[in-house]
């Protein structure tokens, strides 16, 4: 009896030339929505619980899933280079990374401008340069890796930027009236979640905090 063929995981499969040093970088380039999924807002759920991280991420998850719905209607294959990369199984109208990447963006950008954020508005400028540059070099990589066409690349960052800028407003205009209520039911205490979109520098906030806290300790054991 034959052996099923094999798939690969389209997310984390990433292939380059033997000796491309390029190559080799822009492979790992094409992995970083991995590591921000699992680096990024796994760790932000465990150390943080902030509301406006957690539906940062719902975002994504629910952008990926219009992604896969849109690329099994379509059904546009890949390039022919698909044949080396064993991909051509799968489609590739709209890029998911791109798509992935640029809604990252996009939302990350309205979230700093807005003042919501972990640090101060007088960096802002240098994180939102390397969101930006992060999602025109996975577009970039995308294509010279052979995994997709630019108009494919195009069309993800497309549909990203308008689903994060979509989701974006659902949150804030819509959501946000129920952040209160999330916080004080029972999920919410049980889970320490909370939101402090509302404080305009959060690590300075919890750095005083934090220091108050110490000097009062420091007074008792004196």
């Amino acid at each position: 009896m034959a052996a099923a063929p094999l798939k690969a995981v389209s997310l984390t499969h990433v292939r380059y030339q033997r000796g491309d040093q390029l190559g080799h970088f822009l492979a790992w380039i094409s992995l970083v929505p991995v590591f921000i999924s699992l680096g990024g807002f796994l760790s932000h759920f465990i150390f943080r619980r902030e509301l406006q991280g957690m539906f940062f991420a719902l975002g994504l998850v629910i952008s990926q899933f219009i992604n896969e719905f849109i690329k099994a209607s379509v059904q546009q294959a890949r390039p022919e280079t698909c044949a080396l990369l064993e991909m051509c199984d799968s489609h590739g109208w709209p890029s998911s990374h791109s798509q992935y990447m640029f809604f990252f963006a996009i939302y990350f950008t309205l979230l700093s401008y807005k003042g919501i954020g972990l640090w101060g508005t007088e960096s802002k400028w240098v994180l939102n340069l390397l969101a930006w540059s992060l999602g025109l070099l996975t577009m970039y990589s995308r294509v010279y890796l052979g995994y997709h066409t630019v108009a494919q690349v195009f069309a993800g960052a497309t549909l990203g930027m308008f689903l994060g800028a979509l989701w974006f407003w659902v949150v804030n205009s819509v959501l946000f009236c129920y952040f209160p209520a999330i916080e004080e039911s029972p999920f919410g205490r049980k889970l320490y979640i909370k939101d402090t979109s509302h404080i305009s520098n959060v690590l300075k906030f919890e750095y005083d905090n934090a220091r108050a806290a110490r000097e009062k300790l420091d007074c008792k054991c004196d």
